[in-house]
């Protein structure tokens, strides 16, 4: 079973086979290609046509499944890889481990938002940004200058309080569990994380950035511990409703599952803290 680890807890080794098979997935073009998925969904959703990936309750179990997706990638590569994730409640700084070059690297020169270190570095040679929005092929962050502050803890149990999933209009403009978390109303957890990060982080093309895996990562435990608080409360909408998708409905770009085939993270891996 796949344990899924906190990154500050990762050890030397754990953070070389992660960023050896992350360098694999990107040689071999593997990495592009999804890239590319979120991308196209991420600008394709909207708040009043047909929304699967973002703005949406099927925000939660897509992203799931996009993982996953990537996670056996990187397993081909290296059997031994899990995903970790970033408690960013917790490691709130550009000072954290998960900044440090043996990991993800620092944050990018005032200039142009460069990252200078680290393995995907343009200077590396290893990480050319290939699905982009712009004409710069390295990759950038500007940690902290989009948004001073990444979230607090007590914000993220505020929004863990939260005893709905979600509700009509199941957009950006929803209230509920899934919206908040999502960051469209409220404190603004998900959204905000990206934009602290800055860079590609900011954009569609987002998953350039290996941080965005532990983000997600962390995204999809907060679901997890979401359930756990609230056994009560499920997954909605659960049939019928136009533009998204509904608890048994099947999910794009595969078309093979449906939320409700993701509820239960446990038949694919766990978390290593509850």
């Amino acid at each position: 079973m796949t344990v899924r680890k906190n990154q500050a807890n990762l050890s030397a080794d754990e953070k070389r086979r992660f960023v050896d098979a992350l360098l694999q997935l990107k040689r071999s073009g593997r990495y592009d290609a999804f890239v590319t998925t979120h991308n196209a969904f991420i600008m394709g959703d909207t708040d009043n046509g047909e929304r699967t990936g973002h703005r949406s309750p099927s925000f939660l179990p897509w992203h799931r499944r996009f993982l996953l997706e990537f996670e056996r990638a990187l397993q081909s590569v290296d059997s031994s890889v899990a995903l970790p994730y970033w408690d960013w409640s917790t490691d709130r700084s550009p000072r954290s481990s998960l900044w440090a070059p043996d990991l993800l690297g620092g944050t990018g020169r005032s200039l142009d938002g460069r990252v200078m270190d680290g393995p995907f570095a343009a200077a590396a040679g290893n990480w050319t940004i290939n699905v982009r929005v712009d004409s710069r092929t390295y990759l950038r962050r500007s940690l902290g200058s989009g948004v001073r502050e990444l979230p607090t803890r007590a914000e993220v149990e505020s929004v863990l309080g939260m005893a709905t999933y979600d509700m009509a209009p199941w957009n950006s403009s929803s209230d509920g569990f899934r919206n908040h978390l999502e960051g469209w109303r409220g404190v603004n957890l998900h959204n905000r994380v990206h934009v602290w990060v800055g860079g590609q982080m900011a954009t569609g093309v987002s998953p350039n950035d290996p941080v965005f895996w532990l983000h997600h990562a962390y995204i999809d435990k907060l679901w997890a511990d979401w359930q756990r608080r609230h056994p009560g409360s499920g997954y909605l909408p659960l049939s019928g409703t136009a533009d998204v998708v509904d608890l048994g409905e099947t999910m794009k770009p595969w078309n093979d599952v449906r939320p409700s085939d993701l509820l239960d993270h446990t038949a694919f891996y766990t978390f290593d803290v509850a």
